[in-house]
């Protein structure tokens, strides 16, 4: 009969902070099936200082016990009686354990099992990485929120019936193109000087082909490169080249910049910021949300800024519809939207269409992210187009080593309401 090493057991569970998850692990380990039995015996060990010695006399294969000779030592982390004698409340609790109160998503008093002991709940590593840019949420804000000086506005003949519409999409900020080991297989640049270089570019190719007072900003998604290392969907580990403090803060100042630099040349700007993708999600709509606050205050009746949450999201100018999404979400859609049209993602943007009622004469496209390339079909299907929008940044290591070493980019247009006229001013970097 195999035994059960309490010592042992009480090292997962100094790790763990878990009863039932510290004796599933130990009896994983000793190749043992888990049972109540052994929980119960544990939870004695910890808990009552008068079964110590008698539990470790009956195990066997186990190392000296620390605390054999000092019966009134509490065990660290589960007395939640201070040195006065008297119940500590959760602050002082994790003080004097060393915990970190900040990442303790709930916590309960545990009373009836001898000796009082605090149960906590920690933060999962998402969450935890969602709540480091929290606390600096006010600092960063702050920095771009204080309003710029006027600047007097010069009118521009333009025509009326034309709008501006910009896309970019994978931008991916945070991403490492050199790889997992640093050592890739085409050299590549992208940090903080590169991203900023290549917005400088765009902002200045919108100035030079603008052609109307109205700008709508598409950003189709995968704007940050993750959250804590790894994808939205997770599992997939990500090379990166900044934290997430640092990452929300460029992203700020990317939006921004964007938005401040383009300010005088239109009368309206909407910006339509994709946040259900599969790279960054949550932390996409974070940073749009922070953006919103900071750039409707600062231009309120001249700036919009949308934070769009569903997979497919469309509005209308004219008798122009767009339908815009990444092309693959934040979880539920299990391969994504392939760049070339088929059969069957035509029959999901059809229903979309039907649904919503797009069918009604417009002209109607389909935009997309994702992919990394620039595709653009507007004859497979009679009812709409399918357009695929070429990434930002360039292509991260792993993609260059699978595929190959594609162009980045992004794309710009001067489109009519009432005409049929588009007219496509691509820039590649």
């Amino acid at each position: 009969m195999i035994e059960f090493n309490l010592e042992k057991a009480l090292k997962v569970f100094q790790t763990e902070s878990n009863i039932s998850e510290a004796c599933r692990i130990h009896c994983q380990e000793i190749g043992i099936e888990y049972s109540e039995k052994y929980r119960n015996r544990l939870s004695r060990f910890l808990r009552k200082d008068k079964t110590v010695n008698e539990d470790l006399e009956n195990a066997s294969n186990t190392d000296s016990n620390n605390y054999s000779n000092d019966k009134q030592k509490p065990i660290k982390g589960f007395n939640a009686i201070g040195v006065d004698n008297k119940l500590m409340n959760i602050e002082e609790y994790c003080k004097h354990y060393n915990l970190d109160v900040n990442k303790i998503r709930s916590y309960k008093l545990i009373t009836h099992s001898g000796i009082p002991y605090i149960n906590c709940v920690f933060y999962t590593s998402e969450e935890d990485a969602v709540l480091d840019v929290d606390k600096h949420l006010e600092e960063i804000i702050q920095k771009y929120i204080k309003p710029l000086p006027d600047t007097k506005v010069i009118p521009q003949k333009t025509n009326f019936d034309l709008f501006d519409r910009l896309i970019f999409t994978d931008v991916h900020i945070g991403m490492d193109v050199n790889g997992k080991i640093g050592d890739p297989l085409y050299d590549g640049v992208w940090d903080k000087e590169e991203i900023l270089s290549r917005l400088s570019a765009m902002i200045s190719h919108v100035k030079t082909f603008k052609s109307s007072n109205t700008l709508i900003i598409d950003d189709l998604g995968d704007f940050l490169d993750g959250l804590g290392g790894q994808t939205t969907r997770k599992g997939h580990e990500l090379p990166q080249n900044m934290n997430d403090k640092e990452v929300f803060d460029l992203a700020l100042q990317f939006k921004t910049v964007l938005v401040d630099s383009l300010i005088n040349d239109f009368d309206t700007i909407v910006c339509n910021n994709i946040t259900n993708d599969n790279h960054s999600g949550v932390f996409s709509y974070f940073v749009s949300s922070a953006v919103k606050q900071i750039l409707e205050q600062r231009y309120p009746n001249k700036v919009t800024v949308n934070s769009l949450k569903r997979f497919m999201n469309h509005y209308s100018i004219g008798d122009k519809t767009f339908i815009i999404s990444h092309g693959k979400d934040i979880g539920e859609n299990r391969y994504g939207l392939k760049p070339k049209l088929d059969a069957v993602q035509s029959e999901k943007i059809d229903q979309y269409c039907k649904e919503n009622r797009l069918y009604n004469g417009n002209n109607i496209e389909f935009s997309k992210g994702d992919s990394h390339q620039a595709i653009y079909d507007d004859t497979t299907s009679n009812d709409f187009s399918y357009y695929n929008y070429p990434a930002f940044s360039p292509p991260s290591n792993w993609v260059k080593t699978n595929f190959k070493n594609s162009k980045s980019g992004f794309n710009f247009f001067n489109i009519s309401k009432s005409q049929n006229i588009k007219i496509s001013i691509p820039y590649w970097f």
